[in-house]
Order: C-alpha cells, then sequence, then structure tokens
C-alpha cells in the first residue's frame, strides 16, 4: 500500500498554481455540489478544494513535502522557546520532508488517519457521503489495500484518543495536528472541540498549538 504516493497526490490534487482554484470535474466540484457546507466541504476532504492559503500552500510547493516543512518550522520554533538543545544536525525534528521511505510511511498513516477523521468531527459521515469518499479515493489510487483501509477508517466511530494513538512522536502529532486543523471548520464548535480534544489526547501543549495555529495563518 503506497500511502505514502498516495497521500502526496492527494494533497497535490486540491488547487492549481496560482489561482487556489480546484480542477473541473474533480472531487472538489463534486463535494461542492452534493454537501455544500456538510462534513466534508467543511471537513478532511475540503483540502481538496482549495479554500484557503494553506490549502494552496499544499498544492502549490509539494503536498506532503509542504506540510512537512511547515511542522518542522512550527516545532523546531516551539522547542526554541521552550529552552530546548539548540538546533543541530542530531537535534533536528524528524519530520515526513526529511525521513527515509520507511518512516515517510508510518507518517503518512496517521496524516491520513488524521484527516479521515477530521472529516468525521462535525458528527456525520453517511452512507452516500462514505461512497463518494470511497468512489473518489478509488478514482486516485487502486491499490485494493488501501481502499479497504479507508473502508474500515470511515466506518469507526470517533474516537480521538484512538486517532492519537498514531502520533508516536511528537513531530508526527504536529504533522496530525496541522492536517487536522487545515482540515475543519474552527467555527464549529464541534469540530474545534475535536481539535482540543485530539490535541489532548496527543499531548501537543498549547505553546505547541500556538506554533502550529500561527504556521498555518502565515501559509
Amino acid at each position: 500500500m503506497n500511502l505514502p504516493g498516495f497521500l502526496d497526490h492527494l494533497l497535490k490534487s486540491g488547487a492549481s498554481p496560482g489561482n487556489g482554484q480546484t480542477g473541473g470535474g474533480g472531487l472538489g466540484d463534486m463535494l461542492n455540489a452534493d454537501f455544500g457546507k456538510g462534513a466534508l466541504a467543511g471537513g478532511a476532504l475540503g483540502l481538496l478544494l482549495g479554500k484557503n492559503k494553506a490549502t494552496r500552500k499544499l498544492a502549490t510547493y509539494g503536498g506532503l513535502a509542504a506540510l512537512g516543512v511547515m511542522a518542522y518550522k512550527a516545532y523546531g520554533d516551539y522547542k526554541q522557546q521552550q529552552g530546548g538543545q539548540p538546533q543541530g544536525a542530531s537535534a533536528e525534528p524528524q519530520t515526513v520532508d526529511r525521513l527515509p521511505p520507511p518512516q515517510v510511511a508510518l507518517h503518512s498513516e496517521a496524516i491520513l488517519r488524521a484527516l479521515v477523521a477530521a472529516a468525521k468531527a462535525d458528527g456525520h459521515i453517511d452512507a452516500r457521503e462514505r461512497g463518494v469518499i470511497e468512489g473518489e479515493f478509488a478514482r486516485l489510487d487502486q491499490d485494493a489495500e488501501l481502499q479497504q483501509w479507508l473502508h474500515a477508517e470511515l466506518e469507526k466511530p470517533l474516537d480521538p484518543a484512538e486517532v492519537a494513538r498514531a502520533a508516536t512522536t511528537p513531530e508526527i502529532a504536529s504533522e496530525m495536528y496541522l492536517a487536522s486543523l487545515m482540515a475543519v471548520d474552527e467555527q464549529n464548535f464541534m469540530e474545534r472541540a475535536y481539535l482540543d480534544e485530539l490535541a489532548r489526547q496527543m499531548k501537543v501543549d498549547d505553546a505547541l498549538k500556538q506554533r502550529l495555529e500561527q504556521e498555518i495563518k502565515s501559509a
């Protein structure tokens, strides 16, 4: 299951460089037409809609690598702010943009798990929405193992503690929080509450949350 390649393609397909618009006939058009302001238009697969500058940055500057760069900067700044070791070759944050393939796969699975969970953060994904998501993921990648994995993730009840178990390092937690932050509508009470609980479960403290959120705002 080539999760890094799939996730990179997913993130890069969200917008056309320079204008932030989704390509014609893609998932963005379908979600806009079918679901309006529902779970997906404001949820994880909204990454494909090119709705904000952070999303356009991911699409323009390299998808998964861009997410890693943002997490690297935010987490590195946070560590310095906390009086951690000066960053050197051995002290640099190990984010997804600077790791060997086996570790990239681990980070990618965690990020995609966070995105799928964020799509459920407003309280519902019905059977029709699941069908559209699975159909569009299948269009992007024919890997049967990936489709089974996605179906299982969509069927799970939303549990921030279970999602957080994928955050096996502070860097992965930062990447997962960034991806979730870009995916949800912070003005929605349920989605904001989910973000806060996810951060708590991943032990992302308020200072790191602020650094990550500032990275999104400046993207």
